[in-house]
This record gives structure tokens, C-alpha cells and sequence, in this order.
């Protein structure tokens, strides 16, 4: 089978973002943003998708974490649609419920071509160190629409917010991972209009 791959880079005035993708990897790669908390949340989304994932990330953190976090998912989002092509042959859809220690989180993924987040979530805005939990919807959203994605996440209860964060990761990882199969007994577009755009 051939790799399907892709590769985005992204410059503007508020950040540089050099993306590689590799849909059927094993979760290899490098992911460097100079935020920590958010290369974590890279590294658990990479190899709980079984994506290889790279990512140079340079922005202007003086201001705040925002510009970087959501280019990258920009990013990120370009380089699934272009890795993706016609989508055919796909599973298309994709979903899970994941427990994190006390944390369960949701994700549910059709590949549809229409861009759409569903963030459902009731955490108080707070900090898990120096990162601003309300920067994973705007990291979820660029993504969704990028991809050209239906993407519901759900954190459905938990106490402490980093496991909250990143079962979410984990699930939309694992979500992706699904969606994005390729099922040899139906080759062709996953869809009766015969396009997913």
C-alpha cells in the first residue's frame, strides 16, 4: 500500500510551522512548539493515532500561547486533508470513549468533508502549568476545519484537568485512527454522492 503523506508549511507574521504527516505510521516523529504542555498533547496524539507526526513550531510566545497553538492546528489539519486525497476506500468514521485514571473524554470523527467542531465540556478556564486549557478548542477547531472534518469531543467528567486535556487528545487520536483505515472491501468513495467535499 502506498504511504499517504503530506507535508505544510506555514509562515506568517505571528508564526513559522513546518508539519509533516504520515497517515500510516507507528506515532514516530518529533513535536517542538517551545510549549510544553502542548508538544505532550502532540506526543500522545501522534502515537495514540499511530500517525508519524513532525512538527517545528516558531511563534510569538512573548504575546501568548494562541497564534502557535492554533496554526498548528491549521497545519495539522492541511496536511490530514492533502495525506487523505479523495478519501477513498476510507472507513470514514470513527469514534471512542476514553478513560484517563478519573477522566473519561469522547470523540467522535466523520471524514465528511465539511468542517464542524462539537466541543462539549464543563471545566472552569484554568491553567495546566503555563497553558490556557481554552487553547485545545481553538487547537481542535483549526483542526476540524482544516481536515475538512465533523469532529464531536465530549470531556464528560474528571477532576484534575491535565488528565482531562489529554484523554481528550488520546480519543480524538484514536477517533482519527479509526476514521482513517483504509477498508479493502470497499475501495471506493464512502459516500452516495460519491464525493466527500
Amino acid at each position: 500500500m502506498t504511504h499517504r503523506r503530506s507535508r505544510v508549511e506555514r509562515a506568517t507574521s505571528e508564526t513559522r510551522i513546518d508539519l509533516s504527516l504520515d497517515l500510516d505510521g507507528s506515532g514516530a516523529g518529533t513535536r517542538s512548539t517551545s510549549i510544553g504542555f502542548f508538544d505532550h498533547m502532540l506526543d500522545a496524539f501522534a502515537r495514540h493515532g499511530r500517525f508519524d507526526l513532525e512538527v517545528r513550531a516558531h511563534g510569538d510566545l512573548h504575546v501568548d500561547f494562541h497564534h502557535t497553538v492554533e496554526d498548528v492546528g491549521i497545519a495539522l489539519g492541511q496536511a490530514f486533508d492533502q495525506a487523505l486525497g479523495d478519501r477513498a476506500g476510507i472507513v470514514r468514521y470513527g469514534s471512542i470513549r476514553l478513560p484517563m485514571d478519573e477522566s473519561l473524554a469522547s470523540a467522535s470523527i466523520d471524514v465528511s468533508g465539511r468542517g464542524l467542531l462539537v466541543y462539549r465540556h464543563e471545566i472552569a478556564w484554568e491553567r495546566i502549568g503555563d497553558f490556557p486549557i481554552e487553547l485545545a478548542e481553538e487547537f481542535f477547531r483549526a483542526l476540524a476545519h482544516n481536515a475538512k472534518i465533523t469532529l464531536h469531543l465530549a470531556i464528560e467528567y474528571g477532576h484534575d484537568p491535565h488528565h482531562r486535556v489529554e484523554a481528550l487528545f488520546k480519543a480524538c487520536a484514536r477517533a482519527f485512527h479509526q476514521a482513517t483505515r483504509i477498508d479493502p472491501s470497499h475501495p471506493g468513495i464512502p459516500s452516495t454522492k460519491g464525493t466527500l467535499a
